[in-house]
């Protein structure tokens, strides 16, 4: 799969200018130097990585001050040029790693800034172990690689006048597929692991089966799973990345099924399907947090502040201040402010008379506000303690027509229905016999599914 390379443009320098040795050797060899680094990238493709979220890219080409000084200058040696490499830390900020590797802080900031003008990378989704390296010239930024992604590497250099150019380069990716299948004898996760699948493939197949099994309750010792996902190479034939997760089953004392991932052309809405064309996705989650225990159900119950009983119209989930907490299904933010005793407080309206609210908020997602579209699984805001609470939890409830009722136990409307659009279904099932086919090639047995022409709505 080929990507074109965003090329910035290259400011002449001015005529009869004054510029340090350092500076003519930038002017004079830079068209050059910029072209061997793309070129070096080009030629010796990514790293292997597995492990989505870190950030592996091309082996490194040399380093941009070599490239850029590897000739002899026309008027002599020039200042000393260095360069330094370095990972993001955890909590730290793109501009803190780039001014720990010796950049001025204004310098390193003007640079990125133009990175995120130009929307080559978003710096609220940068993670620990993203790669950068500087070059510097007495002290001075002169130019800046990150390596963003797999196959991806991103170029700054400096333009004088505190102006900076900017490129991104995309390596040229080929597209595969892998399959796992295996016994589940401790977790699928250590299972899927150990066969070489990434930890966003076990986070999508999970996400799928969210809405029908509980992962830590009704999973035993036999159960068996299967996963097809996409890989990537590079022009060598080097595993580069692995992507998304295109076939998802399970087969188990609690459930046997199986989902395929399709994009309808109608609404785009990418989604995963069983083989009848339904959605595995619900009309709201009943859990919009990982990782969390209730810690108090629906119903009534003494409260532990006020020493009232009434009515909790809510279940609390206890998990440390922080966690993120998602929109429970697609609606609309209703209301995104301090609530008296429930605190920080979000109210989401759905479809069909549905509303849900989350409460004491530490704090809301960046951009949150009344009237703001979100989509299921978008993160809202973090658990917190605000109101009257006693501790970090998140108090989330479901209301129907303003009535309020207990989530754990409601009956779901459930999602897409492909039937009720032949036409997508058509295309469904084109897309289905495709990821059977490539099941079939990794040494998936096929059983063969008889679908009538209208399949029954329960």
């Amino acid at each position: 799969m080929e990507q074109d390379t965003q090329n910035p443009a290259v400011e002449a320098p001015v005529a009869g200018r004054t510029l340090s040795r350092g500076m003519k050797s930038l002017v004079a060899l830079g068209a050059l130097g910029a072209v061997s680094v793309l070129v070096g990238l080009m030629a010796t493709g990514p790293g292997i990585s597995n492990a989505p979220g870190t950030a592996e890219a091309a082996i490194a080409p040399p380093p941009l001050a070599a490239t850029l000084l590897t000739a002899t200058e026309i008027t002599g040696p020039g200042p000393a040029v260095t360069h330094e490499a370095g990972r993001l830390q955890r909590r730290e900020t793109l501009t803190g790693l780039v001014t720990r590797l010796g950049a001025p802080t204004d310098e390193a900031a003007a640079a990125l800034h133009t990175l995120y003008d130009q929307e080559l990378i978003d710096p609220r989704r940068l993670l620990p172990g993203l790669e950068a390296e500087v070059m510097l010239e007495e002290g001075h930024l002169r130019a800046l690689t990150v390596k963003a992604e797999p196959g991806r590497n991103l170029f700054i250099t400096s333009a004088g006048g505190g102006k900076w150019t900017a490129a991104a380069l995309n390596a040229r990716l080929s597209e595969n597929h892998a399959r796992i299948a295996a016994p589940i004898e401790t977790s699928i996760y250590d299972a899927a692991l150990q066969l070489g699948a990434g930890d966003q493939q076990v986070v999508d197949f999970a996400s799928t089966f969210a809405y029908d099994v509980d992962f830590q309750r009704e999973i035993h010792p036999g159960d068996s799973f299967e996963m097809v996902y996409e890989t990537y190479t590079d022009e060598a034939g080097k595993p580069v990345k692995s992507g998304n997760l295109v076939y998802a089953a399970l087969k188990g004392q609690a459930l046997t099924r199986a989902f395929y991932r399709f994009t309808p052309s109608d609404d785009g809405e990418t989604d995963y399907f069983d083989e009848n064309g339904e959605s595995a996705t619900k009309f709201l989650m009943k859990t919009p947090i990982n990782g969390a225990r209730i810690s108090s159900s629906f119903g009534n119950r003494r409260h532990p502040i006020s020493g009232y009983t009434r009515l909790h119209k809510g279940t609390d989930f206890a998990a440390p201040t922080g966690t993120p907490v998602y929109a429970a299904g697609n609606g609309t933010v209703e209301w995104a402010a301090r609530k008296g005793g429930y605190g920080n407080y979000i109210v989401v309206k759905h479809a069909n008379g549905y509303k849900t609210a989350y409460a004491h908020l530490s704090r809301y997602a960046r951009g949150l506000k009344s009237g703001k579209r979100v989509r299921q699984g978008d993160t809202i805001g973090y658990v917190g303690s605000t109101g009257a609470s006693t501790g970090p939890h998140l108090h989330y409830e479901v209301y129907i027509k303003g009535a309020p009722v207990n989530a754990m136990k409601l009956k779901l409307p459930t999602g897409r229905k492909l039937a009720e659009s032949p036409d997508m279904l058509a295309e469904f099932l084109i897309r289905k016999a495709e990821i059977d086919g490539i099941r079939a090639d990794k040494g998936a047995a096929l059983m063969t599914v008889a679908l009538s022409e209208n399949p029954p709505s329960p």
